[in-house]
């Protein structure tokens, strides 16, 4: 039996893409995976098929499971001969009771490893555009637990030295104990005038901030019902967010949106609205898999030195059609003497991938676009190959065959209604908790209406809507849904664009 090892990773404070680079590939290499309430869900995608994940998230009175418990599961993994990460929020070892699994660990002869991850003692105030230090102001900070060990019978926080012996204060955990924490800085010296800040869920795109002072802290939290997880900054350094916050002052900073593209697609999308500070919640509306038979697409692959033209309607026409042309043990060679059209920079730049320059991109983004750029080149009798969706609108082929092309349409892929949980997203979008939704093809708006039920189209109206282009609205007028929003380039960046302008505008 292999020799088993712990990693005690560091998952950091919020934003999933400030975790380190060491972090990732040990999350990728693990057999099992025991993880915490603010380590972000999508550092787990990084993981293997077959990895072992066992939660033991705790909050605010609430433990999955006690912490010596947390310690013999990581012990008994690693006696299985499992490479096991310990992935934390933050740091293990700032607060992250890190170094209480590692004694434990040593305690069993266990070897073990520590990644660092970035604090949220110093990424959460940053994220709020508060340095912890400043020449100027600050030359010195403390990071405190907002609650120490209930065990210990007496505390051991030096709150005559702290209190005005370091400049910046950071409590972590702290937000239930303000009443008591802001109570012991002024007793022994703090001025109530101080400034402070209490910032939840800092670098999600939830975060909130609230600049108060010492003295109001307490009463200004509990009336703006602010709850853990947040932490309590004081500070003269606290006034510089006045011109340095710049995270919650991105154009889509605290948007709700769906994102109803297929999975294996959607992250593309995601990043983009995430980059302009939206909260993005992915349920994708559409699935793409193969077709029943790959049988046409693979006989038009034979038969490929008979066609003049091939003509891509989307990146995963592009995908497939590769994929079976590499099945067929043949490369981008066969595509020599034939011309091929593609609709879409995004598409254009999938066949690129492949080692293929589209002879032709139309400025509009649509069937009808590629007809009218085609119809000059085409002559009677040419052959056109398009592997395209299983069901998809018939302009294209209906277009080129009058003419006089003889157009063969091939299945190269299907796209059904994914397994999202149409309930558990009704109940959001019923709570109010969607903003925008966002379409990127037709099909993700009649999946969607599918998922949500006989309801859907009411549902979906509580929302801004936003198309990536006209024939995608189209499709919600034809379901009763007045689209917000319609990208004037129908592409992903197009859309992200629109809806940048809109919100800003709006």
């Amino acid at each position: 039996m292999k020799q088993g090892i712990v990693y005690l990773v560091g998952a950091g404070p919020g934003d999933y893409k400030l975790i380190s680079v060491k972090a990732k590939e040990y999350i990728e290499q693990a057999d099992t995976i025991v993880y915490d309430r603010l380590a972000d869900s999508r550092l787990l995608a990084w993981a293997r098929k077959d990895v072992e994940l066992i939660y033991v998230g705790k909050a605010s009175s609430q433990h999955t499971m006690r912490q010596e418990d947390i310690n013999q599961l990581l012990v008994e993994k690693a006696k299985e001969g499992k490479t096991v990460v310990r992935l934390k929020g933050g740091d293990p070892f700032v607060f992250g009771r890190g170094g209480e699994e590692a004694l434990e660990l040593v305690a069993n002869h266990l070897p073990f490893e520590v990644v660092p991850g970035i604090t949220s003692a110093i990424a959460v105030p940053a994220y709020a555009g508060i340095p912890v230090t400043h020449r100027a102001v600050a030359t010195s900070f403390a990071v405190i637990t907002g609650h120490e060990d209930p065990t210990k019978g007496e505390s051991n926080m030096r709150w005559d030295k702290l209190a005005t012996g370091v400049d910046t204060l950071v409590f972590l955990m702290g937000v239930e104990n303000l009443p008591h924490i802001t109570a012991k800085l002024m007793e022994n010296g703090r001025p109530a005038e101080t400034p402070a800040a209490v910032i939840r869920w800092g670098t999600k795109p939830e975060q909130r901030v609230l600049i108060t002072t010492v003295g109001n802290a307490a009463a200004d939290v509990h009336k703006a019902g602010i709850k853990p997880p947040a932490i309590f900054l004081v500070g003269d350094v606290v006034a510089l967010r006045e011109k340095l916050a710049w995270f919650d002052q991105k154009p889509l900073f605290g948007k709700s949106v769906l994102v109803t593209r297929a999975r294996e697609q959607a992250s593309a999308l995601t990043a983009r609205l995430e980059e302009m500070g939206a909260q993005c919640y992915e349920a994708p509306a559409i699935q793409i898999v193969p077709p029943e038979s790959f049988a046409a697409l693979d006989q038009a692959i034979q038969e490929l030195s008979s066609y003049q033209w091939l003509v891509f309607t989307s990146t995963n026409g592009v995908d497939y059609f590769f994929e079976r042309l590499h099945h067929a043990k043949k490369d981008s060679r066969m595509l020599a003497g034939i011309k091929v059209a593609a609709i879409g920079t995004q598409t254009a730049e999938q066949l690129r991938k492949f080692g293929i320059c589209a002879d032709i991109v139309p400025l509009e983004f649509r069937a009808e676009g590629i007809v009218d750029s085609l119809s000059p080149l085409i002559e009677p009798g040419m052959k056109v190959l398009i592997p395209r969706a299983l069901i998809a609108r018939d302009v294209l082929p209906v277009k080129l065959s009058e003419i006089g092309a003889v157009i063969n349409v091939v299945p190269a892929y299907r796209t059904i209604t994914a397994d999202t949980d149409g309930t558990a997203l009704a109940e959001k979008l019923s709570a109010g908790e969607i903003e925008l939704i966002t379409f990127t093809s037709s099909s993700t708006v009649t999946n969607l209406l599918e998922l949500l039920g006989s309801q859907g189209a009411k549902l979906i109206g509580k929302c801004k809507v936003a198309c990536i282009g006209p024939i995608t609205a189209a499709t919600c007028v034809e379901h009763g849904i007045r689209p917000d929003i319609i990208a004037d380039e129908y592409t992903i960046r197009g859309l992200v664009k629109a809806i940048s302008e809109s919100i800003q505008e709006g």
